[in-house]
């Protein structure tokens, strides 16, 4: 068994998120800052650590005014709670190359045991000869539990921001 760091590529990396409004759409949005850190033997996933640290500020949804609101205490409150954390507890193969990652996610001062489904994608080396590696990420959580609970009722009934929040990741990194 032979454990390395990777060190995240934030240029080939992206964590997004996707949630339903009015009940009709999804809006979209990425964090544009964010670090990681993985120490993980390829041959076996299941013994890695896994941690990341999201600057919830970097929000961007394409629409200053949304983020400017996704910043303020309605939702992530960037002044007093600045960074969203996942630190991973649990690994679980499910099948070659799938697994399930459990961990611990902490946003708006809230933490709460979280899974996501986690693809190895493979290595390989870049044309510098550095070693690379991928993992794609899918995972829902509710933002009510985290204290995200602004909302508006539709006229129509339902509401205007969802509960759920879906959120996918592309990771690349590079051996150490």
């Amino acid at each position: 068994m032979t454990i390395n760091k990777w060190n995240l590529d934030s240029a080939h990396s992206s964590i997004d998120f996707s949630i339903r409004h009015m009940m009709i759409s999804k809006v979209k949005g990425t964090f544009q800052t964010f670090e990681a850190s993985i120490e993980a033997d390829l041959e076996d996933l299941t013994t890695a650590n896994i941690e990341f640290s999201v600057d919830v500020n970097s929000v961007d949804t394409r629409n200053e005014d949304r983020d400017n609101h996704l910043r303020s205490a309605d939702f992530f409150d960037v002044e007093h709670f600045p960074k969203m954390t996942f630190k991973s507890t649990k690994i679980v193969k499910k099948s070659p190359g799938e697994y399930e990652v459990t961990g611990d996610l902490t946003l708006r001062g809230t933490t709460k045991p979280e899974t996501f489904t986690v693809s190895y994608e493979g290595s390989g080396k870049d044309p510098w000869g550095n070693e690379k590696v991928g993992f794609e990420a899918h995972g829902s959580i509710s933002r009510s539990e985290y204290g995200l609970t602004w909302n508006a009722a539709l006229e129509t009934g339902g509401v205007l921001v969802a509960d759920q929040v879906q959120i996918s990741l592309d990771i690349q990194a590079s051996k150490a």
